[in-house]
């Protein structure tokens, strides 16, 4: 963490961001989560709302047995309730229990919020913030007032909109966190609400929390920072309600690479990508391949002439260099391509055979020829590094199948079970073996048939199974008839590779993208075999 930071961040992945549709965090993963912020650098881990359910009471309870190295861990809650005690509240009592350094209270800071929402009136609202806040200062709490639905508030009486914060920075609120709840203001209306706040409450430390319902979420909390605010709210990945909150995964990157104010260290901004990943995976949600900075497409080329121009220099088309953030640059290839991407893929994927000029063009149209039939090689390289071995005269196949037959029949048993039955002829240094199995589809029918026939020449072939399987379909006008592709992503427990097949038959498709992943691996094993006793 760096040292006194001009800007302190404040996730809130573990709350708002779980509020996303399609996300159910576990309690363990609530846990590792906040340890995985901690380390990346972020000053405020909120924790969750204690009052709301008992799944965010236990991870305050958990998370006292191994307590956040550097960060503040928050508890979040709301005001009282409107003509209730605080020290009768329940939602008061759940904050305390949760035995946090820091609390968040939000309160309304629109009289219209006020009138509709809450049913009551603009006094007693000020009373609530006024009581609450003090109520948590009295108990020793670093105590944040989240101003909700500030900007709408500010737009309607915005006379109104101030005297909230003036009640809470009076009650000794540490920060006073401007929020657009809504996610409808632009940049130009954040900052000219700040420069009120500012000019009403010079005193003041301000924060931002804003909602993406405009797409403007990063682009406004970065305005607000321009604007004199000293806390940024968001979330890795962008995660919350509706439309998400402020992105944090490029706020951070952006503070620190584009405006000059450091957030976190060197290393920390290196483990970026990775805590996006982390994050993404727990979420149970693909981290966005156009994600800035950290997603996998942030730094892919594709165009000829960038990748002729980034072998040059690679700051022709890239704003920063990608390891910077952890992130990796990737060259593409596809019929959009040059010879050029096609040298720099070989040389990237380090394959140890160089190809001629006459090769390189005659791989290259290659490439072209297989993506007009439906091929996609910019997620199957090992798909691509087979396309560079056989377009060498001198490439001989590991195996090669001679023909195959599924068989798929109803079981008048069982409640009318699907079985599949594939048969193979796969040929290994001309000797032939014809083999049968029985799968829970076609698909696995044809791995396990083509397995037991690998087996005889290649035992090492059980130590590679299948991660992933996928079908893409190319064309949904044409129905059945159209074209669909396959993506299949194999392991063998140390190492990770992907093939692609298309046709009109998904089946056909399935089986060239299945043979890709079996001979990718035949091909590879000796040479990661060698690497790992060097």
């Amino acid at each position: 963490m760096t040292d006194s930071p001009s800007v302190l961040l404040y996730d809130t992945l573990l709350r708002d961001g779980s509020q996303m549709e399609g996300i159910a965090f576990s309690l363990d993963d609530k846990v590792a989560i906040a340890h995985r912020l901690d380390a990346l650098g972020v000053h405020y881990v909120e924790g969750g709302f204690p009052g709301s359910n008992e799944k965010d009471k236990a991870f305050f309870d958990r998370i006292r047995e191994r307590p956040l190295q550097h960060a503040k861990l928050v508890a979040f809650g709301g005001t009282r309730k409107p003509g209730a005690q605080v020290a009768d509240d329940f939602n008061m009592q759940a904050l305390i229990d949760a035995q946090t350094p820091v609390v968040t209270l939000v309160g309304k800071a629109s009289s219209y919020q006020v009138r509709v929402a809450l049913e009551t009136s603009n006094e007693e609202n000020l009373a609530m913030v006024r009581e609450s806040i003090a109520f948590m200062v009295e108990q020793g709490k670093e105590t944040h007032f989240d101003a909700e639905h500030f900007f709408d508030g500010y737009r309607l009486d915005p006379d109104y909109t101030l005297q909230v914060l003036r009640t809470a920075q009076r009650a000794g609120a540490s920060y006073l966190v401007l929020c657009d709840t809504n996610g409808g203001a632009t940049p130009d209306q954040i900052v000219e609400a700040i420069e009120a706040v500012k000019e009403a409450l010079p005193e003041a430390r301000l924060g931002i929390h804003c909602h993406n319902d405009c797409e403007l979420a990063v682009a406004n909390s970065l305005a607000a920072v321009r604007a004199g605010v000293v806390q940024v709210q968001g979330c890795i990945n962008g995660y919350g309600e509706r439309c998400g909150n402020a992105n944090l995964s490029s706020i951070i990157a952006t503070l620190q690479l584009k405006m000059g104010i450091p957030v976190v260290s060197e290393d920390q901004l290196r483990d970026l990508t990775n805590t996006s990943l982390f994050v993404a995976e727990l979420a149970n949600m693909p981290l966005n391949d156009q994600a800035p900075y950290v997603g996998h497409s942030a730094f892919a080329h594709k165009a000829g002439y960038h990748v002729a121009a980034i072998v040059k220099d690679a700051d022709t088309y890239q704003h920063i260099a990608p390891g910077v953030v952890g992130n990796d640059r990737r060259v593409l290839v596809s019929e959009l391509s040059g010879q050029r991407n096609i040298a720099y893929k070989l040389e990237e994927q380090g394959l140890d055979f160089p190809l001629s000029k006459d090769e390189t063009r005659a791989l290259l149209e290659r490439v072209k020829t297989m993506e007009s039939r439906g091929y996609q090689y910019e997620g199957a390289e090992a798909s691509f590094e087979l396309l560079a071995h056989r377009i060498r005269p001198t490439y001989e196949p590991p195996f090669t199948l001679e023909d195959f037959l599924i068989v798929e029949r109803r079981a008048a048993v069982g409640g009318g079970t699907m079985l599949a039955e594939a048969m193979t002829k796969v040929q290994v240094d001309g000797v032939v073996y014809q083999t049968a199995a029985e799968g829970n589809g076609p698909v696995n029918a044809l791995d396990q048939s083509v397995r037991k026939g690998l087996r005889e020449a290649y035992p090492e072939i059980d130590s590679m199974h299948l991660l992933d399987y996928k079908v893409r379909i190319l064309d949904t006008a044409a129905g059945t008839e159209s074209n669909v592709r396959v993506l299949i992503e194999s392991t063998n427990g140390e190492h990770i590779w992907n093939t692609v097949g298309s046709s009109t038959d998904v089946i056909e498709a399935s089986w060239l993208a299945l043979t890709d992943a079996f001979e990718y691996f035949l091909l590879k094993q000796s040479e990661w075999a060698a690497a790992a006793d060097r």
